[in-house]
């Protein structure tokens, strides 16, 4: 399996594709044996794609220690030093898009573009939703609170006149919770990530940024809500907005989102 000592830990990654290269960052939670991964998105025809567990996550290193926005940052540039990419287009989605803002502005020199995905700034640009008032409930009951955040039109109405849809969604967010669930360290590890979430706040220094960046979210949701995603893209110069049809999950829900991004990151829009 590729790990690699980034120094205290290791990190669990893989490299697909061809093309230029593409730094993915995923999100709170994220494992690369869910499917889908960045893998199975219409970016792996044009990419070389680079993803990897963050700490405490998948098959990474889960260190019983407090993490930081920072360490996630270090860790993220300490992987593509350890690989040798000097230099890359960087996709940072929810959670991945909080570390990519703090990955860029430490090593600015190692971001070519930046895409950043249903995130948020934190501090005065506006919180995504906070996970941490999920923490004790039952996984059914975890699934079906995120689904019903991650697009606001999923309200009490639209469940009782889409019962099967929901059930089938419902069912396919805790599969994928599923993956690896037993392993040891998984809840602590998650839970860690979700206090690093907590305290994320890169709003004052985002005008530093000088790379081109572009900022995409859901029109519905209600994780990263539209006007959190509108102040991250007021205090970056020369940053594009773009929102499509769809949710937290965006990028799955609207043909046009992937076809975007994928655009900007070549540097061909």
């Amino acid at each position: 399996m590729p790990h690699i000592d980034i120094g205290p830990i290791q990190l669990y990654y893989e490299i697909r594709g061809s093309g230029p290269r593409l730094f993915y960052i995923s999100g709170t939670g994220g494992d690369l044996r869910r499917y889908p991964s960045i893998f199975d998105s219409p970016l792996a025809k044009n990419f070389e794609i680079l993803a990897y567990d963050q700490r405490g996550l998948g098959q990474s290193d889960r260190p019983d220690i407090d993490y930081t926005m920072a360490d996630y940052a270090t860790d993220a540039e300490a992987l593509l030093q350890r690989l040798g990419w000097a230099s890359c287009a960087v996709f940072g989605v929810s959670f991945g898009g909080m570390v990519a803002q703090e990955f860029a502005l430490r090593f600015p020199h190692r971001v070519s573009r930046l895409a950043l995905a249903c995130t948020s700034t934190g501090g005065e640009g506006g919180r995504s939703y906070p996970l941490e008032n999920l923490a004790g409930r039952s996984r059914r009951d975890w699934a079906e609170a995120v689904l019903s955040l991650s697009d606001t039109r999923r309200d009490a109405i639209w469940r009782t006149a889409n019962v099967a849809l929901f059930e089938t969604l419902v069912g396919q967010l805790l599969e994928a919770l599923s993956v690896g669930a037993a392993e040891p360290g998984r809840e602590m590890g998650a839970r860690r990530q979700i206090d690093a979430r907590r305290r994320h706040d890169t709003y004052a220094r985002l005008p530093q940024l000088e790379s081109p960046v572009l900022v995409c979210g859901g029109q519905f949701d209600g994780i990263a809500p539209a006007n959190n995603l509108k102040a991250l893209a007021r205090q970056i110069a020369g940053a594009e907005l773009e929102f499509f049809d769809g949710g937290h999950m965006f990028y799955l829900q609207d043909s046009r989102a992937f076809e975007r991004i994928g655009e900007f990151l070549c540097g061909s829009s």
